[in-house]
């Protein structure tokens, strides 16, 4: 009760809640925290790992879970988790569309690149939301996952060679420029890299 109270009076950056407590326990202040804040990640510690108990959690809006007694680096490696997941998430769900890319410039909503004062290509829906995504991520890392998830809705064996697939298109496409180019961060993802911008 005292921590609902805390929750509505400051910002948190995550919730960890212990399932077993007095008056209330965790399910039910999970609930009222969702209904505060559909976002916030919730962490559970439980000391049944009863496969009920694991799903009402998740049903509530639960993030992740961990059984009693508990490493507290294993803890802290679930917590680094979420907080970069929840921070790419809400980098892939900015609204911009339009970005310049060396000498590129690329139209998301009309899925238009083009190069200088050329005519413009217009990209696959694939390519453009891949090209969108790494040039969000500029001059960083764009996690292998993220592509997956955001554009395939799936992260398998075939989703991810089809995603190599478009990544060599794109590099054809952005060949025009040689201060541009997507490296491969291997088993992490890619990285466009505007040189100019990197040396700047």
């Amino acid at each position: 009760m005292e921590g609902f109270e805390k929750f509505k009076k400051d910002n948190f950056d995550l919730c960890i809640l212990d399932v077993m407590m007095p008056y209330k326990d965790g399910f039910t202040l999970a609930k009222e925290i969702r209904e505060k804040n559909k976002d916030v990640p919730i962490i559970f510690l439980t000391a049944k790992a009863l496969k009920e108990d694991v799903l009402k959690g998740y049903k509530v809006g639960a993030d992740d879970y961990l059984n009693k007694p508990f490493d507290s680096e294993v803890l802290l490696m679930k917590i680094k988790a979420i907080i970069q997941r929840k921070a790419t998430d809400s980098l892939s769900d900015s609204k911009q569309f339009e970005f310049q890319i060396g000498k590129f410039h690329l139209n998301s909503k009309l899925r238009f690149l083009s190069y200088n004062k050329e005519e413009p290509s217009k990209l696959s829906p694939k390519e453009n939301d891949l090209l969108r995504l790494l040039a969000l991520h500029k001059n960083d890392l764009m996690p292998r996952e993220l592509a997956l998830t955001k554009i395939w809705r799936d992260d398998n064996y075939f989703t991810s060679r089809s995603m190599d697939v478009y990544i060599a298109k794109l590099r054809k496409y952005l060949s025009k420029d040689d201060g541009v180019e997507i490296l491969n961060i291997h088993g992490e993802g890619f990285r466009l890299v505007v040189k100019d911008e990197v040396e700047n």
